[in-house]
């Protein structure tokens, strides 16, 4: 009995040895000269290093693009509570869109077309008139082309009594078309003034919408502004 387990524990020995018998006084510059063992263990180790490699870099990939999308979570649900309340009130948001659309329609009705531009400064004048005031000065300035509408500034100066001035304000305000006082200032009577009214100064700014030449004219210029401005960042 005690025979066998000295053979035994003999053999295991032998094998032990001989296995790092194999892995003494290798060549690293010359691996193709190597033992069998040391062959296999050194192709063995490569292939460990090779798979846990591109498993740590697959999985340290998917952890980034897993924490990505954990990321975005957050702003998905708050889209999707956003686009759930716009479906459930979809009747009722397009109910808007028309109602918007009219009170749009109706402002640009207010607003007048080339051909009216020269009524609508003799509305002004007479507004003046019609409340006693004398013009001293009234003179349309630069049309200003806007995206959809244009601008025509107008000076004025005028002089009468303060309630006259307030009832003139009041008209210019309820004409049928939009028009704006800025700038507005009133000034006491000079001392070579012995009418005792005062002068008023203000601009008048009136708008009308754009005939279709003009919008395209602008759709152009911002269509060249923008290749430019892309062409500048190239």
């Amino acid at each position: 009995m005690n025979t066998k387990a000295t053979q035994s524990t003999f053999d295991v020995s032998s094998l032990v040895e001989h296995a790092a018998s194999q892995f003494r006084g290798l060549n690293p510059k010359e691996p193709g000269q190597w033992p069998t063992l040391p062959k296999a263990a050194a192709w063995l180790a490569t292939v460990v290093a090779v798979v846990a490699g591109c498993w740590f870099g697959l999985l340290s990939d998917a952890t980034d693009e897993l924490q990505a999308e954990r990321d975005r979570e957050p702003a998905l649900k708050k889209d999707y509570v956003s686009k759930l309340g716009q479906a459930v009130n979809l009747g009722e948001l397009r109910k808007q869109k028309l109602q918007v659309q009219e009170y749009v329609m109706q402002l640009e009705k207010q607003l007048p077309g080339k051909a009216e531009m020269d009524a609508l400064l003799s509305d002004i004048n007479q507004a003046g008139l019609g409340r006693g005031l004398q013009f001293e000065l009234f003179r349309p300035g630069q049309v200003e082309i806007k995206d959809y509408y244009a601008e025509l500034p107008i000076a004025i100066k005028v002089s009468g009594r303060y309630n006259d001035m307030g009832a003139f304000a009041a008209d210019v305000a309820n004409l049928s078309r939009i028009v704006t006082l800025h700038n507005l200032s009133i000034a006491p009577p000079s001392a070579r003034d012995t009418s005792g009214n005062l002068a008023m100064e203000a601009t008048a700014r009136t708008y009308r919408y754009l005939d279709a030449a003009e919008v395209a004219q602008q759709q152009k210029a911002a269509a060249e502004k923008a290749a430019k401005a892309a062409g500048a960042k190239k």
